[in-house]
């Protein structure tokens, strides 16, 4: 049943229900879903505690990535297992949104027809409102609108952070590359209104944010929607004014429009971190062609040298796909050629995934899986070393680590903290003798390196606690927990701390 509804700002909810999010994707998806988590606690929801078991929570949602080609089998498989719990428990009820439910649409609803609610990208304010009537109609609720309503900041948002947030400054993306679902799916880019962005960016800070990260599919396109081709410039210069922010990062940036003017305002504006992750996709000209990115392999190298002219101790990352249609040992050597030359601190590969609806899907040449791993391995090995040789540079620096909470899974048992350098390197350190939240900073000597972490062994030289400290502090007080339920997918660059501990890309469709 398609319907089309308004938000509601409340959901009369009979007793207290509790919900739980399963996130997968990039991190549109994962600030999505603290939109989510906010429409549910303004209807009346309170969310699953710690602990929760699978199907124990009354809502669970899943909010949906399309990037890869195993999605459906994973959100069918995840589905099928709740089945017989629903089946046991009257009055649970499923909701799958997010850019597979934009594609899929009535189909999901079809194979599994104990979903109640079915809802698209462009429309998550009305789940609440979905919801609702499932129960009352009881029947399925499937609202998927073809374009935005409403630009999503609009929304209630249920920060998993006390100290780091995003900021989303624009929604959809322009891009035609003949790999990538997702404009089809999230649609044109559109753009928020520069005192928008940082009238919210006052508001975190405010709340105690320290560090914020500027969010969009394509974030240096931003200004093409509104007419200023230096727009992504200068609100980076003018998020250098915001009075208590001290952490600047935004992701995911295209080649195509990476301007000397945004190269000038990261290396004059303090509070921009020195960290760039900027997608490769491939190094070979013909490939990139094929694949419809509008920049060659010389453009983007050059990118990389005005950047390190700027500001010579960026850590820069990256996101490469092997084994795209045509891809020949001549192509995938060029892609080698450029990980040599540009000394990635991190890049985050994947294996060519064929997505219906695509061109790429009906493309001659498709490279067989086994020439595709093999070379994938090698590209591994070859970031591997790389990626250590750059971390090993950084041993006998002193650096200010912004302490995070859920970066360092092995923390207890080695009695350290974790958290995140200036140019966004994972830096695991002694536990210092005085008090230390998340949020607040500490100042530590590198004493080690691997390939994915530094390790700081001594004493810290120092702990500043911070207004974002004070706020965890708040916060944990107050006893809000971390949401039930798995954050899945592809973690995040330049995430707020609380995300996947690992870092790694964004979905790969920059």
């Amino acid at each position: 049943m398609t319907i089309s509804s308004d938000r509601s700002p409340a959901v009369d909810v009979q007793a207290t229900k509790s919900y739980e999010i399963r996130t997968y994707g990039c991190q549109m998806n994962v600030h999505d879903s603290e939109r989510l988590s906010g429409l549910l606690e303004e209807a009346g929801f309170v969310r699953a505690p710690d602990g929760t078991g699978e199907g124990e929570a009354d809502i669970v949602v899943f909010n949906t990535c399309a990037v890869r080609e195993n999605a459906d089998n994973r959100l069918y498989g995840n589905l099928g297992r709740l089945a017989p719990i629903k089946a046991r428990r009257p009055g649970m009820q499923i909701a799958v949104g997010g850019c597979l439910a934009q594609k899929d649409r009535d189909t999901i609803v079809k194979k599994a027809p104990w979903v109640d609610v079915v809802f698209g990208t462009h429309n998550i304010g009305s789940l609440p409102v979905l919801l609702e009537r499932a129960r009352v109609q009881e029947e399925a609720q499937v609202e998927i609108a073809e374009s935005l309503e409403a630009f999503p900041s609009t929304l209630p948002t249920r920060r998993e952070s006390a100290y780091a947030a995003w900021v989303s400054i624009s929604v959809g993306c322009n891009n035609t590359c003949t790999f990538c679902i997702v404009p089809a799916l999230r649609g044109k880019e559109k753009d928020r209104r520069p005192g928008d962005i940082l009238a919210e960016v006052e508001t975190l800070v405010a709340e105690g944010v320290t560090e914020i990260t500027l969010l969009g599919q394509n974030v240096n396109a931003y200004g093409s929607d509104i007419g200023d081709r230096e727009a992504f410039s200068k609100l980076l210069r003018a998020c250098g004014k915001v009075e208590g922010l001290e952490r600047v990062r935004f992701t995911s940036p295209h080649p195509r429009d990476f301007t000397d003017d945004v190269i000038s305002a990261m290396a004059e504006t303090e509070n921009v971190m020195p960290q760039l992750h900027m997608p490769l996709q491939s190094g070979s000209d013909t490939v990139l062609k094929a694949m419809r990115r509008s920049y060659r392999q010389e453009r983007y190298l050059g990118i990389i040298e005005k950047v390190r002219a700027a500001m010579p101790d960026a850590a820069i990352s990256t996101d490469i796909i092997v084994g795209f249609p045509g891809e020949t040992e001549e192509d995938f050597e060029q892609t080698l050629h450029v990980v040599r030359e540009a000394r990635f601190a991190q890049a985050f590969t994947f294996q060519y995934s064929k997505r219906p609806g695509t061109p790429a899907a009906e493309m001659d040449g498709q490279v067989p899986k086994a020439v595709v791993q093999e070379r994938y391995e090698r590209l591994v090995a070859l970031q591997e070393e790389i990626s250590w040789e750059e971390n090993k540079k950084q041993v006998g620096r002193t650096l200010e680590v912004l302490v995070a909470e859920g970066e360092g899974r092995k923390d207890d048992a080695t009695r350290r903290l974790s958290g995140r350098a200036a140019d966004n390197r994972l830096v695991h350190f002694a536990r210092p003798q005085e008090p230390v939240r998340p949020g607040d900073v500490v100042t530590v000597d590198i004493t080690y390196a691997a390939p994915h972490h530094l390790l700081a062994e001594g004493p810290a030289r120092g702990v500043r606690r911070t207004r974002a400290g004070d706020a965890w502090e708040r916060r944990n007080a107050a006893g809000e927990k971390k949401p039930a339920g798995v954050m899945l997918g592809l973690p995040t660059v330049g995430a707020p701390p609380p995300l996947p501990a690992a870092p790694a890309a964004g979905c790969g469709c920059d």
